[in-house]
């Protein structure tokens, strides 16, 4: 080769590998300079000591410094390592082989089987779906829950909230409803859970059964970078499946500690707290994972539940509040309810479905306001029924409520999914709250 060529190949080629250099390193992140990076950049930092290893994400960039935020812990780390920017973005890889798995938010396993062959990869952070291109919400999910398919109707792509304090029952209700949809495919995010409830959810709530489910898990004991991007990389596997047409099930658990995640992340960086300490990023992070959900023209659909865990039951805690101004829909679990023994234990009178009566036909959108009625009047008067205060004959509308409360409690009350079809679920219900004539069910999409 003469000596110009090999010259001017050398220019081209470049044999210096870029790397930059740690000046400050806490639990909670890594100070940096010397590498030219943007925001949402992958690098990883390394040194020469035992355990010296960490990868992170830049987070927030000065004019002559930046912030790596670690997806793990930074024990062995010192000043002076050497960080180098990764050549591959926050992403996932996905593919049908996902199926049947329950992994990491980097798509590694967790649950001790073979590794997995991606057929694609997929970033986490990805815009919503463009408003234009959404298709209408017309077809009713099953979820073969009878106070749900019946009071509180979910569509194909709708989002909704699961509000509930500890231990009422958010991760059951997750079970059953995973159990008992029709939905093709299943991603379940365990987003914060304390270790011993993944395996648990997984054996117990879905009876060992991941057929067509995919688990992304990130557990307590991980980072807060780790925790907050579980839910993307879980909402990128739900878009891959709905990109190839499939309507999708999407289930998070939980919102609250996914805001919690960012609640540490934006501290650590300086941002001001506000309400309950939560800084501003944290209010403008729910949208853009909760808008991702949907039902997309020429392709399938992602129907998602959000869990939201609300603190002392208090429905007006700042991420509740703020979940339902996104969600089309909310289900709110009682513990009065629950400590009765009704399970589940859905306060229908707190709940709501934004969609609900544009899936419906008139004769279950009579029966389901009846329905309302009824409980609302069985709610007003319960002190008075049950000190014996009420003389029975002088409220027709109550003696008739009265009447059929045990059969509508025993209709409400579940540990299974129903086996009967939506139609005829639809009309057991109102043959209850019309005892004395039966209609038709609803139109199912």
């Amino acid at each position: 080769m003469p000596l110009t060529q090999l010259r001017d190949r050398l220019r081209s080629t470049n044999l210096s590998v870029p790397f930059g250099r740690a000046l400050k390193i806490t639990s909670t992140h890594i100070v940096g300079s010397g590498l030219k990076v943007g925001i949402g950049d992958m690098v990883r930092v390394e040194g020469g000591g035992h355990n010296s290893l960490a990868y992170g994400m830049i987070t927030a960039i000065e004019e002559n410094r930046f912030i790596v935020t670690p997806f793990g812990f930074v024990e062995g780390l010192k000043t002076g390592d050497s960080i180098y920017k990764q050549e591959q973005g926050m992403g996932i890889g996905v593919g049908k082989a996902m199926l049947g798995r329950a992994l990491n938010p980097f798509g590694a396993p967790i649950d001790g089987k073979e590794e997995i062959a991606f057929s694609e990869w997929r970033p986490m952070l990805r815009a919503p779906i463009v408003p234009m291109k959404r298709r209408a919400i017309s077809e009713i999910l099953e979820t073969n829950v009878r106070s749900i398919d019946s009071f509180l109707t979910i569509g194909k792509g709708q989002k909704t909230g699961i509000f509930a304090g500890s231990g009422v029952g958010k991760s059951t209700l997750m079970g059953l409803i995973v159990r008992g949809s029709r939905a093709a495919i299943k991603v379940i995010a365990l987003i914060g859970e304390r270790g011993r409830e993944v395996p648990e959810f997984i054996e117990e709530s879905l009876r060992g059964d991941l057929t067509d489910t995919v688990v992304i898990a990130a557990t307590s004991d991980d980072s807060p970078l780790m925790r907050k991007f579980g839910a993307f990389a879980a909402m990128s596997v739900a878009e891959y499946f709905k990109d190839l047409g499939y309507d999708v099930l999407f289930m998070m658990d939980s919102v609250t500690r996914f805001a919690m995640a960012q609640r540490e992340i934006g501290l650590a960086l300086g941002e001001p707290p506000t309400s309950k300490g939560y800084p501003p990023s944290v209010f403008s992070l729910l949208p853009q994972l909760m808008e991702r959900a949907g039902a997309e023209k020429g392709k399938g659909s992602i129907t998602a539940f959000f869990t939201v865990l609300v603190e002392g039951d208090d429905m007006n805690d700042p991420i509740a509040d703020q979940s339902r101004s996104i969600l089309d829909g909310h289900i709110v679990l009682s513990r009065r309810l629950n400590d009765q023994g009704l399970y589940p234990p859905i306060d229908v009178l707190s709940s709501a479905s934004r969609l609900m009566y544009n899936l419906i036909n008139d004769d279950h959108k009579e029966a389901a306001r009846l329905t309302r009625r009824i409980l609302s009047l069985l709610r007003d008067n319960e002190t008075l029924v049950r000190i014996g205060a009420y003389t029975p004959g002088s409220d027709k509308e109550l003696d008739a409520a009265l009447k059929i409360r045990p059969i509508l409690e025993q209709f409400m009350s579940q540990n299974e999914p129903d086996t009967k079809s939506f139609d005829d679920r639809i009309a057991e219900m109102i043959a209850i709250v019309y005892p004395d004539r039966q209609k038709g069910g609803a139109k199912n999409g």
